[in-house]
């Protein structure tokens, strides 16, 4: 089996780390991922692969490299994100320091210790002198902890078999994780003096209402049967806004809710079940006038465990760890979303750490280098002729 390059892997992580990438769109001035997306590029030539750079939008880049395999064998997608929320109140935000195996700084969790994971497995591979007979994608992609401009960009570029989404489980396989649904409701008024009654309509008391029906609602949603990996669906009211003045009949209230889903949930039944309780509190008041609408969707993800990307990855996991990985679900929401819904088997492996979006982020150094082993080891099974 291809040896991992510790040395190089660890020193790409912590180089990873030292460069700040934090998302603009998230916090205003971010430095985006034009200079990190210029040092993997660099990297990942440097090592042999063939490398290309996209931009969905201006300065926000994503670097893919391919090793090429010689043909009759699955292609393999490693994904990775390489833009990280800010660095507030953060002691040591690009430290990139290593302290009793744990390597700090902002993205090392989430997720640069995943992407140094997949270099150092596309290292082995090729300094083990084998050829693939599939390709081997390396996606660092940017906009992850936005609006994933960067994978759904890649998407369509890069059609490949299966897909490894590295995302930080502490080497547990993840099987499954929730979706989400953005809604807003806005409720209008009449705006009048707030000493002319009968000429003023409320919208921030019916946005009550319908506030308290919501709130019913929820209960019913983490009331019903639990998904077996990620558990019931649920939903909160995000953001609210209303009214201009003390003495004014507010003219309009809005209202943000997230509405989290389960694998099997759609669009279509979410949006549903919200308008059934507006269209409830119009039929009850004539002066109830409210429209909702969707903002932004994502899908929630499920994959059978008999896929072939599982099979492979749990069988490599098995063979460095000493023992099968645990099967898990997640709540938060994935690129493996993505490349699901297009059509590619897809799969959720990557290290072990904490503080994602907190003051203090670490990764476990040492799990970074057996995801990397694990990742090796998978790629030459999934992309083997006799696996195709």
């Amino acid at each position: 089996m291809p040896a991992v390059d510790k040395e190089f892997t660890v020193g790409t992580l912590s180089r990873l780390v030292q460069i700040n990438s934090i998302n603009p769109s998230l916090v205003p001035g971010g430095a985006g991922e034009a200079e990190i997306s210029r040092f993997v590029a660099s990297t990942l030539k440097e090592i042999g692969l063939d490398v290309f750079t996209h931009e969905p939008a201006p300065g926000r880049v994503s670097t893919v490299g391919i090793l090429r395999g010689t043909g009759g064998g699955r292609s393999l997608m490693l994904n990775a994100h390489y833009d990280t929320v800010g660095v507030e109140g953060m002691p040591e935000p690009f430290s990139g320091a290593v302290r009793g195996g744990r390597l700090y700084g902002r993205g090392a969790y989430d997720m640069k210790g995943s992407l140094a994971a997949q270099i150092g497995a596309a290292k082995a591979l090729k300094d083990s002198g084998g050829r693939l007979a599939g390709d081997l994608v390396i996606a660092a992609v940017a906009d992850e902890e936005h609006a994933s401009i960067g994978t759904a960009d890649l998407v369509p570029r890069y059609p490949v078999a299966g897909a490894i989404v590295t995302e930080p489980t502490a080497l547990d396989l993840c099987l499954a994780h929730k979706g989400f649904a953005w809604f807003e409701v806005e409720i209008t008024g009449r705006a009048a003096h707030g000493s002319r009654f009968e000429l003023g309509i409320d919208a921030n008391m019916r946005m009550g209402r319908f506030l308290a029906e919501l709130d019913e609602f929820e209960h019913e949603l983490r009331a019903r049967k639990p998904h077996p990996l990620v558990g019931p669906p649920s939903l909160h009211a995000a953001t609210l806004q209303g009214g201009t003045g003390l003495s004014t009949y507010a003219d309009r209230c809005v209202l943000g809710i997230e509405r989290r889903t389960v694998p099997g949930e759609t669009e279509k039944q979410v949006t549903k079940e919200i308008q059934s309780i507006l269209d409830r509190l119009r039929k009850a008041d004539g002066r109830f006038n409210a429209t909702l609408k969707t903002t932004l969707v994502r899908e929630p993800f499920e994959v059978k465990p008999e896929a072939g990307i599982v099979r492979s990855l749990e069988a490599a996991a098995t063979r460095v760890l000493g023992r099968p990985p645990k099967r898990v679900g997640d709540t938060p929401w994935m690129d493996s979303a993505l490349l699901s819904s297009a059509g590619v088997e897809t799969v959720v492996m990557g290290p072990a750490g904490a503080g994602a979006h907190a003051v203090e982020e670490w990764v476990n150094v040492e799990s970074v280098l057996q995801l990397a082993e694990i990742l090796a080891q998978t790629t030459i099974d999934y992309c083997s002729p006799s696996a195709a």
